[in-house]
């Protein structure tokens, strides 16, 4: 913080002093709080210009790429660390020693198995619902069976409601993967790493052994790291804004999924498995980059350029290297996919017109080639996001809850009808 101040001058009226708040990266905020008592508010559609919360998670500096998890660059923490470290990092604001690591390991891990009776709730949905629409309201059904954690006042409440969701979130979506194929739902091993347990609920059977890829091992959990948050985008400022009237944090997590759910959100990399499929094959490519530099045609190639990174998304590296290691193991050199994304790289990378407009292949572009090659059907590719965000959604809840907080009430720009007099039906 800081004691700066702007004068914001009327005209007709003195000029209001408005507090000129910094923080320790990123711009000088101006608090706009007091001008209500003036009869103003600020008109910020989607609020690209409006700080919401003072927040020490993540920090985004778009036009650099820069991406900083308490501070720790993403790039260190893909190459050195794992997801649940990552996890105790988010919710605990430092990295772990060894025991704490450990330690927190342990709790997770006492907490992946769900009640059994949500058996029962999936059963519920027809065998063709889409997974995220199961994920909504069996996450949101979790405050019926978890009872001794709803106090949102108590510090140890607060504390098993994030382990029991960051434990459960890839339960819960493996249940739904395997509900819509028709197979039996998995119970996790605690034996493997997060990582695993998820690819064995996901992929497993009971007629065979628990035996998991360790590249896809790695590529996984590279894909749920690298997720795991970002800032104040529109999921966490929607759980932000649920827990701000003090609903409970399953409920809280349950409407970040909803805000998830968008194509314009979550829904990004399965975007680009459809776009790629769209092209169909190589000699198309072409005709779809032509479509794309006209402004006139709607056709938008997906998985480049991002609405916050003007220079490169910083993720997109990191899985890049992922997804190359994926294909060789997989020996995915004959996916019909694969050379259109390759090439479509290329371009990216080398068209002037991609290099003007910084339309550089991001995360999306990477994760949603890696989960493609896996077999994993494009409807659940925002269910992992999900579960990889679990974290950043929780974090920033607790952090929210911990310290005073007001409820969330957005003022509008009234542009309705004037005051107008009730006219009786038969007058009209």
């Amino acid at each position: 913080m800081s004691d700066k101040t702007a004068h914001l001058q009327i005209k007709g009226q003195g000029p209001i002093e408005l507090p000129l708040h910094q923080g320790t990266l990123g711009p000088d905020v101006l608090d706009i709080a007091g001008l209500g008592k003036h009869n103003l508010f600020t008109y910020d559609p989607g609020f690209v210009s409006t700080a919401s919360c003072q927040s020490a998670i993540t920090y985004i500096d778009g036009e650099k790429g820069v991406l900083l998890h308490r501070g720790y660059p993403i790039e260190q923490l893909a190459a050195h660390s794992d997801y649940l470290e990552t996890c105790y990092l988010l919710l605990c604001g430092n990295l772990p020693n060894a025991q704490q690591k450990t330690e927190f390991e342990q709790r997770i891990k006492n907490h992946t198995m769900v009640h059994e009776q949500m058996i029962s709730f999936y059963r519920g949905f027809r065998a063709d619902a889409h997974p995220m629409a199961i994920l909504c309201g069996v996450v949101g059904a979790l405050s019926a069976f978890y009872h001794d954690s709803l106090d949102i006042s108590n510090a140890e409440h607060r504390d098993i409601a994030a382990y029991r969701l960051i434990a459960k979130m890839p339960t819960l979506a493996a249940m739904s993967y395997k509900y819509s194929i028709g197979q039996p739902f998995m119970y996790p091993v605690n034996k493997l790493s997060y990582a695993e347990n998820f690819l064995h609920m996901m992929f497993g059977t009971p007629c065979d052994e628990v035996s998991v890829n360790p590249v896809i091992t790695k590529a996984m959990d590279s894909i749920l790291l690298l997720h795991a948050d970002h800032e104040q985008n529109a999921s966490t400022s929607t759980v932000r804004l649920t827990g701000s009237s003090g609903a409970n944090p399953f409920a809280c997590i349950a409407a970040g999924i909803a805000a998830l759910w968008g194509p314009s959100h979550g829904g990004a990399n399965e975007a680009v498995i459809s776009m790629l499929q769209e092209i169909g094959d190589e000699s198309r490519i072409n005709e779809f980059i032509k479509r794309a530099k006209d402004k006139n045609d709607p056709f938008r190639l997906m998985g480049f350029g991002h609405r916050v990174y003007k220079n490169f998304d910083p993720r997109a590296k990191v899985m890049k290297e992922a997804a190359d290691a994926v294909l060789r193991e997989l020996g995915m050199e004959n996916n019909p996919l694969l050379p259109i994304a390759k090439k479509l790289e290329t371009i990216a990378l080398e068209d002037s017109y991609f290099i003007e407009k910084k339309l550089y292949p991001n995360v999306d572009f990477y994760s949603g080639i890696i989960l493609q090659a896996l077999n994993i059907p494009t409807s659940m590719f925002t269910v992992i996001f999900a579960v990889g965000r679990t974290v950043g959604w929780i974090s920033h809840w607790h952090e929210m809850i911990s310290h005073p907080y007001r409820i969330g009430r957005p003022r509008q720009l009234y542009v309705g009808e004037m005051q107008r007099d009730y006219v009786p039906i038969e007058q009209r």
